[in-house]
């Protein structure tokens, strides 16, 4: 089997599980929403850039690709995942080689090269065309977005590989995996909190930005980085491959029977404690618990070391107080509940008395049992780390209401298929409305405290009073619009 075989279906596939999601039409229509967004932010690029010197929006930008590229090239673990849940209705052919005379590092190989393709078709090649149909109005020289594509893919590909290689020894070796995570966080951390690391030596991808047009003229160094950026995705790429297992069989594992032993604590929750139970075993089971501290604890990090380096970094004079980052917290809450709805399939509860509103509020009711606490801690936390807790009594109230708001919002929108229903456009677009106009709403209100607290705080208040309202109109609507939905659907 050639590898451009094994691609081509491999895009094919991609394509047809996204285009599920909603239609070929809705999905397509993606970069093209993409590229209009694009173009608007180059046209008003003028005024931001008034703010915010060329050299810091660069590095912002590169920092940006690198961990969405990060945040996606975790094939190990998506692999491992379509390896444990084959089915006879829906198998992905990473999975194939367990029946079929193929490799799977080859399928594992084929899944980055795949990603690679298609994430740059789907974003950065939109985004792109986007700043390259500004020019009439921009007046930017096409070698300039050209540069600016090809350095930004650069570190795209890097945190792709990097991720891919992490996620990898994870399959071999968890102490392995920890110790990978604690090195790479560690570079990081010295990188953008002591700046004992240039990012520039991290992202020779940026660093070749910084050495071409129109921050510098030195090609022959931009060269040199560009090859050292190759060469060091490469080598990312061939370690994670020589890491997959030739044969993956998903470890049997002897567990006792707790299910009695939970149900027993959640006694006051009458029938949906059985479902609520489930719920906790399943995440205890599959080891979820563990994914879900990171990747819910990891954006509340990156959120403080952005704040961060504005207020002291590019030396911006922003107001970052405790109710501005209980207003960020709330909404990340859509990471939880997505994960909560990707620990097991849901088809074989068809075939229990249940139904899809019920297992919905029971997902909901864990959702705040489990991170209430965190988020809570995590606003007090960096309360007292910026010697702000004179604001606590406005900031928990925020957190509370928008972490249940937000979490029901996409529940009511989205139903058990999170992951799947945000690519639909139509419900990407209610969501975004729904979401960013309190959370922009708090966000000013929060800059506002220190000139005038009394008017900061009604206007949280209101915000936050219409936000319970419609947390409870929401609520209730969940059962007509998911009342009549089979599991699976």
């Amino acid at each position: 089997m050639t590898m451009s075989w094994l691609l081509g279906f491999m895009l094919k596939e991609e394509f047809r599980v996204h285009a599920s999601y909603s239609s070929r039409t809705m999905f397509l229509s993606f970069p093209f929403i993409i590229t209009m967004f694009a173009l608007s932010i180059a046209v008003t690029s003028g005024r931001l850039l008034a703010y915010t010197p060329l050299t810091d929006a660069i590095l912002l930008l590169h920092v940006s690709v690198f961990l969405y590229g990060l945040s996606v090239g975790a094939f190990g673990f998506l692999g491992r995942q379509y390896l444990e849940r084959t089915n006879g209705t829906r198998n992905y052919i990473v999975a194939m080689p367990a029946i079929l005379p193929m490799h799977l590092r080859r399928t594992f190989f084929g899944m980055f090269v795949r990603d690679s393709i298609f994430y740059v078709a789907l974003l950065l090649a939109p985004a792109t065309i986007g700043l390259m149909i500004s020019i009439p109005v921009t007046h930017f020289r096409l070698t300039s977005i050209g540069i600016l594509f090809g350095t930004a893919l650069l570190s795209f590909l890097l945190g792709m590989s990097l991720s891919f290689l992490v996620s990898t020894v994870y399959m071999r070796s968890r102490t392995g995996f920890a110790a990978a995570v604690i090195g790479v966080s560690g570079i990081f951390g010295a990188a953008g909190t002591t700046r004992a690391i240039p990012l520039s030596w991290i992202l020779p991808g940026l660093a070749a930005h910084q050495n071409l047009p129109p921050l510098g003229t030195n090609a022959g160094a931009a060269a040199a980085l560009i090859l050292l950026a190759l060469g060091t995705v490469a080598g990312l790429v061939v370690g994670a491959v020589l890491l997959v297992p030739d044969r993956f069989e998903p470890p049997a594992v002897e567990v006792r029977d707790e299910l009695p032993r939970i149900l027993s604590r959640l006694r006051g929750f009458d029938r949906i404690g059985t479902l609520l139970g489930k719920e906790f075993l399943d995440l205890q089971r599959s080891g979820t618990f563990a994914k879900m501290f990171f990747s819910f604890v990891t954006p509340l990090l990156f959120l403080s070391f952005t704040a961060w380096f504005v207020r002291y970094g590019l030396q911006v004079p922003v107001g970052f107080n405790t109710v501005f980052y209980a207003g960020m917290v709330g909404f990340f809450g859509v990471i939880l509940y997505n994960w909560l709805n990707n620990v097991d399939a849901t088809d074989y509860l068809a075939t229990v008395p249940v139904s899809v509103p019920e297992v919905i509020r029971a997902k909901l009711l864990a959702f705040l049992l489990l991170t209430t606490w965190i988020s809570v801690g995590f606003v007090v936390t960096i309360a007292w780390l910026n010697a702000d807790t004179r604001l606590l009594w406005l900031a928990i109230p925020i957190v509370v209401v928008t972490s249940t708001y937000i979490v029901v919002l996409t529940a009511y929108l989205t139903g058990l298929r999170t992951n799947s229903f945000l690519f639909d456009p139509g419900v990407l677009a209610r969501f975004s409305v729904m979401s960013m106009l309190p959370d922009f709403g708090l966000t000013i209100l929060s800059f506002t405290i220190d000139r005038d607290l009394r008017f900061a705080a009604t206007g949280i208040g209101i915000v936050l009073a219409v936000l319970a309202a419609t947390t409870y109109i929401l609520l209730k609507g969940i059962d007509a619009k998911w009342r009549g939905t089979e599991f699976g659907e």
